[in-house]
């Protein structure tokens, strides 16, 4: 269904009728999130700190605050938590004095540099002579009050000067101006004095007068950065929508505000609320100016990145331009300040430890593992989130439910934001208005917010296609791998998932085993789904149970329950408000099985795929519930990448590589333009040396510049071209679904929306001009030699009759050269390779370290991680773990690329065809054969003995893709038809 659903948004040809999410759903295993539910609002905030956390925020001698302060500002504040750290001293040093006249010329003043140090922590601040005075002013009048007014608020500083063992410092002692030499030295003892006094340095008036506030020790945000109170002007917002009027001065309104700069983003709080209002990331983009031509008003300061221009007001023309110089200074070694590599905004990470993972088990599995150590946040974008779904099967309880797991570390004091496509539900019945209520009725630490506002937005044709988890922005999961209902599979793809009687007979490899009750995924040495593992499940009573009707799963042993069997071909989704209930009947329809890559990262790299997140989370923010009470949705803030390598928990089985994060956005999905992972693509196959494997759900390219315009296909035509002028061994492999995700019917003609998407992936393979296989015209019969096209079959028996279905390739990876891999959210086609589309996320990762290995025959360095991912690919296409004599090592030698791969390809598609008579094939290129095809008699049905001898010689699962399948139809829609009246786009 995924097929990029959004990448084809009108191309159901039965929609999900909307259920109203009030209504009672279906009581759930073990009664979970799914029960019946009344009619309620979200559940409002309750964002207490726990008795231990505010005793850790009061420990002596630590050396910063805990990021959880970011999030329990105001809490902080009324638990009369101080600003300082307790038991660390401060001290301050007058480094220098400035000379100047005011602007009448008559006075001259002196302003002083204080320099101060509280721990780990220095910064500077400036002030002049009468700052001085005013503090000593307001202390004085402060200690006036906590000494004489019998008020509760000032019993804990009737207590501090119960404990004073000296009197407050006085600013104007005689015997201190006689034995300082320099009024410099007098005011840095006075200072020092009073930060010495505990009534005095946690006053308030102080905290102002050293610019600090409860974000300015904060470990994980990095150095102390700049802080002030300014005045901040409203409007400035560069993204359509978000202005009242324009820039006209009268629609300005002026706010005072706290301001907080740190090493790559700054923010503006209100101080007493607690409440972050506007955080503005360093990127390109980012630039200070001071000046009215900049800022249309006096002391102005004109801070701008990619999504907004933010003028401040400062007191005086020397405070604007220190503002200025210490901004430009905190923000000089930030590295998204530079455009990177590929035009992208993060910078290649070396020595990074990441993972990869082949198909849902494996990254499941250990994903649930890294939820449960967050200890901060936790951050998911999904195209499709379904909070019912089992992360480890089978599920013998509610324990790694999805919903159960984030509500358990909710509970925790864990802050949950959950960022989900906002479908258009006419078109697309994915219902994530049913994932946003269940979550968030769940706890108050769980947010989630959809996007975008179709109508305010003026977007209806593009979608959030990425999928991203985060934890505590230390760990990142990146990949194809939507946490929803049918994207849990193994190594074994799966047709069937019935309770089993001891008597059931299986036939060519497809067992119907359950794994161990918490699959886990492969060592080091083979970072697979971790599916070879499985042990035989213990004979079942002979009776189909109704999962939906369970009181427990204490004895369950089916992988995918209610709805997650599925097989979205025949019959999409409908009623995700009634998870448990089965979509289409298990006895009688084979499951679709589900392949798909992903890849976890660590460190650095995690922070810029936290970034990513923050970025998308606080654009969404401004944009959709600019209105809505700051507390409720709250601003994100990114951690500084000084603090990346300090890990409290790492993916086990990871190793270390270069990775650098790619993604495809735009400025409606998070407020700024880039398509690095259409570059990187590109860039990768142009510089690959031997071979690049492609495994994609869509695979529509080769530009022409009206209709289709990323130039995949045109890079690997180049490529092969050259190899061929060269004549160099060079080999391609792409492997694609044999038919596009949508519901209908193929014995019929599929429907339009399945014939819209075949025709576009024809046009790019084989058909037209633009076409790869016409361009390669040159080469004559010798194509084959360079490129190979596959799809993926699996045959099983269900009720006591043969069956067969399609693997559905959902993965979006690129290998090259045993080097380097891509994995990522990205299909193979406009919409997610523009940029201007559908937002997209993406990791690029090459191998920093060498293992010996072959390549055309001649020993060669390959990448470790990059050797593993191809060999574990390879392994279960070829079904090499039932014939040893597959030798993979070489995968461009003759003897691979013809014997191995595409003999194994051939052979097993015209089985297929023979037993099964399934569609896709190359026999049937016409409606009317089509037509014919259909109604003929089928081996399986006929004589099923001679059908299960001739299974045997299945050979994995490669199938060659049928590229003369209807060759002499036009598979575009028809005009009159919704599909032909939507928007080519929509298709690409």
């Amino acid at each position: 269904m995924e097929l990029q659903m959004n990448q084809g948004i009108l191309g159901k040809r039965t929609m999900a009728s909307p259920q109203s999410t009030y209504c009672n759903t279906a009581l759930s295993p073990d009664g979970g999130a799914a029960e019946t539910k009344k009619a309620k609002s979200f559940i409002t905030d309750e964002n207490e700190l726990s008795k231990e956390e505010l005793d850790g925020l009061m420990k002596e001698g630590v050396d910063g605050r805990p990021f959880l302060v970011v999030h329990h500002l105001l809490d902080v504040k009324e638990a009369g938590v101080p600003v300082l750290l307790p038991g660390t001293p401060v001290i301050c040093r007058v480094d220098s004095t400035e000379r100047y006249t005011t602007r009448s010329k008559v006075r001259v003043c002196t302003l002083y540099t204080v320099k101060l140090t509280h721990g780990k922590f220095t910064w500077t601040v400036k002030r002049k002579y009468k700052h001085f005075q005013e503090l000593h002013r307001d202390l004085y009048k402060h200690k006036m009050m906590a000494h004489f007014l019998p008020l509760g608020r000032f019993a804990a500083q009737r207590a501090q000067l119960r404990a004073m063992t000296e009197e407050m410092p006085s600013l104007h002692g005689n015997e201190r101006m006689r034995r300082t030499s320099s009024k410099p030295k007098y005011l840095e003892e006075y200072l020092n004095d009073l930060l010495e006094n505990s009534f005095c340095k946690n006053y308030h008036g102080m905290l102002e007068f050293l610019d600090v506030s409860a974000l300015s020790f904060v470990s994980e945000l990095g150095p102390k950065g700049l802080e002030g109170s300014i005045f901040k002007r409203s409007g400035g917002h560069r993204i359509q929508g978000l202005n009242c009027i324009g820039h006209h001065q009268f629609c300005f309104r002026w706010s005072k505000r706290w301001l907080v700069v740190k090493d790559s983003f700054l923010l503006y709080m209100n101080r007493e609320s607690g409440v972050i209002s506007f955080v503005l990331i360093f990127d390109p983009e980012f630039k200070v100016q001071v000046g009215r031509a900049y800022t249309d008003t006096k002391y102005g300061v004109c801070i701008q990145n990619f999504t907004r221009t933010l003028v401040i007001k400062c007191n005086s023309y020397r405070q604007a331009h220190w503002w200025r110089h210490e901004i430009n200074r905190l923000a000089e070694r930030c590295e998204f300040l530079q455009v990177q590599r590929f035009m992208g905004f993060a910078p290649p990470r070396d020595n990074t430890l990441t993972k990869w993972y082949v198909n849902g088990s494996g990254y499941f599995s250990d994903l649930a593992d890294a939820l449960e150590q967050a200890k901060e946040e936790i951050f998911i974008t999904d195209w499709w989130l379904s909070p019912e779904v089992f992360l480890k099967r089978p599920a013998t309880d509610t324990y790694w439910r999805l919903d159960q797991i984030l509500k358990r570390k909710a509970e925790q004091g864990v802050k949950v934001c959950v960022l989900l496509y906002k479908e258009v539900e006419m078109a697309l019945g994915i219902n994530s208005n049913h994932s946003k209520r269940t979550l968030m009725d769940m706890h108050p630490n769980i947010k989630v917010m959809r996007h975008p506002n179709h109508m305010s937005s003026v977007v209806f044709l593009w979608a959030h296609h990425e999928k991203m988890v985060a934890i505590d922005q230390s760990v990142a999961f990146v990949g194809g791998l939507d946490l929803a209902f049918g994207r849990w599979d193994d190594s074994h793809y799966r047709l069937t998932d019935i309770v089993l009687t001891e008597t059931t007979n299986h036939i060519s490899g497809e067992e119907t085993k359950a794994p161990m009750a918490e699959p886990e995924a492969a060592d080091s040495g083979n970072q697979g789904d971790g599916s070879d593992s499985d042990q035989d499940p213990k004979p079942s009573e002979p009776e189909k149970v109704k999962v939906d009707s369970l009181v427990d799963l204490k004895n369950n042993t089916q992988l995918w329950i209610g709805k997650d069997y599925s097989n979205f071909i025949r019959k999409d989704w409908v009623q995700l408000d009634r998870p448990f209930e089965d979509n289409i009947d298990r006895t009688k329809v084979p499951r679709m099985p589900w392949r798909d890559l992903s890849a976890a990262v660590h460190g650095k790299a995690a922070r810029d795929v936290a970034r990513h997140f923050i970025q998308r989370w606080n654009f969404a923010k401004i944009f959709k519930y600019k209105n809505i009470q700051g507390k409720f949705f709250p601003c994100l803030l990114p951690k500084s990448h000084t603090t990346a390598d300090n890990l409290t928990f790492t993916v086990p089985g990871s190793g270390k590589a270069s990775v650098q994060v790619l993604r495809s956005v735009d400025r409606w999905s998070s407020g700024t333009c880039e398509s690095s992972i259409h570059k990187a693509y590109i860039h990768t196959i142009e510089n690959s040396e031997h071979y690049i494997y492609i495994e994609n759900q869509f695979f529509i390219s080769c530009a022409d510049e009206k209709n289709v315009h990323n130039g995949i296909g045109d890079a690997i035509v180049k490529r092969i071209l050259r190899a061929h002028r060269e004549q160099k061994k060079y080999r391609v492999f792409v492997v694609v679904p044999l038919l596009p995700g949508f519901e209908g019917d193929i014995r019929e003609g599929g429907g339009n929306a399945i014939q819209a998407i075949l025709h576009f992936t024809y046009r790019t393979i084989c058909r037209g001009e633009y076409s790869i296989l016409m361009r390669l015209r040159e080469l004559e019969d010798k194509w084959s030699e360079y490129i190979s096209l596959c799809g993926l079959r699996k045959h099983s028996q269900l009720s006591q009759s043969l069956v067969t279905e399609l693997i559905y390739v959902h993965s979006k990876t690129l290998i090259a050269d045993d080097r380097r891999y891509i994995i990522g959210s990205a299909n193979i086609n406009d919409r997610s390779m523009l940029g201007s589309r559908d937002s997209e996320l993406a990791v690029l990762v090459e191998d920093e370290e060498r293992v010996s290995s072959v390549m055309g025959g001649e020993e060669y360095q390959a990448g470790p991680l990059t050797l593993a991912l191809r060999k574990e690919c390879f392994r279960v296409l070829l079904g090499a773990d039932s014939d040893h004599q597959i030798d993979m090592s070489d995968p461009i030698s003759d003897q691979f690329f013809f014997l191995e791969w595409n003999e194994a390809a051939k052979l097993n598609a015209k089985i297929y065809e023979k037993v099964f008579r399934c569609l896709p094939c190359n026999s049937v290129r016409s409606m009317r054969e089509l037509k014919g095809y259909s109604g003929m008699e089928r081996l399986c049905d006929t004589d099923p003995m001679q059908a299960k001898e001739e299974l045997k010689h299945i050979r994995g699962l490669l199938v060659h893709f049928p590229l003369n399948f209807l060759a002499e139809e036009n598979l575009l829609p028809p005009r009159g038809s919704k599909e032909g009246m939507a928007p080519t786009e929509l298709w690409t």
